[in-house]
């Protein structure tokens, strides 16, 4: 298993939440997601190694901008 961290600009509320976590869960191999409108912060875990780039493209459909929190 492996989870990776981003920081997300833009959410304000539980629509925002819904809306990433739909558009991250259709990212292949993605198993769990923890998303917070409050801090900002997308928690996204995977059997596999996640593509970073699959994963900020999935929260730019969604209408917001993300990056990879160190």
């Amino acid at each position: 298993m492996t989870t990776n961290e981003y920081q997300v600009t833009g959410m304000t509320c539980g629509h925002c939440e819904m809306s990433v976590r739909e558009e991250v869960g259709r990212v292949d191999g993605v198993e769990d997601i923890e998303v917070s409108a409050q801090t900002g912060r997308l928690s996204v875990t995977a059997a596999a190694d996640i593509d970073d780039a699959q994963i900020l493209a999935a929260v730019e459909e969604a209408g917001y901008s993300a990056v990879r929190a160190s």
